[in-house]
């Protein structure tokens, strides 16, 4: 019989029926739970009702798809609390996009770049129209050999699917890779479409929605990758000294 580990996960993200990645969560809970006996007590939070201080209580959070976000700020408190409190955390699509947005902010000093979907008349544009829309679509990403995203796939090359319009530019590369960022998966034109935090426990970013993947009888190694980390979190929580 398989040992259920448990983890307290926080979904952030304006939750709705219409958004399919939001309608595909609960059942993939379900079979991470009697597939791999990983129990996620998941709590979904909207981008407006996020409290950063009431985050760190959470073993990890996923900031899901559906931008743009009623708050973006809570959006990128999201990221900050699993930064600064090393949770598992897991951005896919628009959670992808606001992983870049808060350390481009927060670490690398960029404190006026946008999303252009957010504020496109605002300062420079850190997240940009793609060239090609992904939305509908799937493509290959190729993963960095020795990377954490590598590891989890056990590939190099793999196809994923999207929803997605919007990405990073390209010029900001170098800033965000100077603290911290490393871009671990591109697509074949070399655009960036993974990228995790160099000294976190796990802190990774998809442009692609990996709970999109099939047809919702199994769980996308990302995301059993990101469960197991929260449960690793939890149970660090569990024999740390008071």
């Amino acid at each position: 019989m398989t040992t259920t580990r448990t983890a307290r996960v926080a979904l952030v993200g304006d939750r709705s029926a219409h958004v399919r990645s939001h309608t595909r969560i609960p059942g993939l809970l379900e079979v991470l739970r009697e597939q791999h006996g990983l129990a996620l007590d998941a709590y979904w939070i909207p981008s407006e009702e996020v409290d950063e201080a009431s985050l760190a209580g959470f073993d990890g959070i996923w900031l899901i798809p559906g931008s743009p976000y009623r708050s973006e700020s809570g959006a990128l408190a999201a990221v900050r609390a699993a930064r600064e409190y090393r949770i598992a955390f897991l951005g896919t699509c628009g959670g992808f996009q606001h992983l870049m947005l808060e350390v481009a902010r927060d670490l690398a000093g960029l404190a006026d770049v946008v999303h252009a979907e957010s504020d496109p008349d605002g300062g420079p544009q850190l997240i940009v129209p793609l060239v090609c829309s992904l939305v509908g679509h799937e493509g290959a990403v190729r993963l960095r050999r020795g990377s954490l995203a590598e590891r989890i796939f056990g590939v190099e090359r793999s196809v994923e699917r999207y929803h997605c319009a919007y990405g990073l530019d390209p010029a900001y590369l170098p800033a965000l890779e100077a603290h911290g960022l490393r871009f671990t998966g591109h697509d074949d034109d070399g655009a960036v479409r993974v990228a995790e935090l160099e000294g976190h426990p796990f802190m990774l970013g998809t442009l692609f929605q990996p709970e999109l993947a099939g047809d919702g009888s199994r769980v996308h190694a990302v995301i059993r990758a990101f469960a197991e980390a929260a449960v690793a979190v939890g149970a660090a929580r569990e024999t740390s000294p008071a």
